[in-house]
Order: C-alpha cells, then structure tokens, then sequence
C-alpha cells in the first residue's frame, strides 16, 4: 500500500529575526523587483559577513540590494547598511508609507511596500561593481539559491555551505 505523499512547504519557516512588518515588505518588495525582471533572494550571506536582506540580479547580471527597514528605529539603529555598497550596483532601502522618505540617506534608492507589493519611490544611483566582485556575487546568489531549492527537494539530505 502506498503511503501519502509527505507535504513540503514551499515557502521556508521564516527563522523569527524578522518581524512581521518586514516580512510584509520583502514580499512586496520581491514583487516588485519580478515585475521588473529581477530574481530576488532574501537573507544572504555577503563576502564581507554581512547578510543582506534581499538581493536581486538581472538577465545583465545587475546586482540589487535591498535594505528592509521596519521603524524609524530600526533605521537609527543600523550602521551596517552602507557594507552592502560594495557587493551591489544600486543600493535601496525599502519600507512601509508610515515611514518619511526624508530620513533616508540621499544616495540610496527608496521603494515603499507592503504585503501585497510595491512602489520605487526613487531610483538608486549606479556603483557599478568591479568584475570579480559581480562574479562572486552572481555565484554565490546561484549557490544560495539552488542550495534552497535542494533544502525543498531533499530536507533530510541538505547541508548548508553559508550557515
């Protein structure tokens, strides 16, 4: 006799760093970027040991990061954010309408989300990256990436590389 099909989710557990909040705003934000040709992947692991909230690459292979930031203290209490400049092309901070773009810092790019998705309120300028650093990069993004898909596929026989 056959036996049920076990059920996997296809959405991972989120791992409870994150509020609610700002697990509203990747999702609309991880819209946002699809609907402008980007895959996105959340919570990577940079070179630098950092670990990015979302990071998104193109068919060019452009490299966005995005900086989730639920409260004004949330964004007072972070000094970490100007690392991920040097793994990403444009650089942005995305959050709810309750939050003043005006408390942003100028050179960054602005998207204003919620669950359901999400508006770019301002373009962030272009840095663009040095060639070996768009290639560790894009590699480790596909690394992550089908490490995921495998951890989906195969739970019991995953190991992970990054954590």
């Amino acid at each position: 006799m056959e036996q049920p099909a076990r059920q996997i989710s296809l959405v991972p557990a989120p791992d409870r760093r994150q509020s609610e909040t700002a697990l509203a705003i990747a999702r609309g934000t991880a819209r946002l970027l699809r609907s402008l040709g980007f895959a996105s992947i959340s919570e990577l692991p940079l070179p630098s040991g950092r670990r990015a909230d979302l990071v998104a690459l193109n068919e060019r292979g452009e490299i966005w990061i995005v900086e989730i930031k639920s409260s004004v203290e949330d964004l007072r209490a972070d000094h970490k954010w100007q690392d991920y400049r040097a793994h990403c092309d444009r650089l942005f901070f995305a959050f709810t309408r309750d939050l003043p773009c005006e408390i942003f810092p100028q050179d960054t790019g602005l998207i204003i989300a919620d669950a359901y998705g999400a508006h770019l309120e301002c373009e962030a300028p272009l840095h663009r990256l040095p060639a070996p650093t768009r290639k560790l990069m894009t590699v480790r993004f596909a690394l992550a990436s089908a490490q995921r898909m495998n951890r989906l596929i195969d739970p019991q026989g995953h190991v992970d590389f990054w954590e």
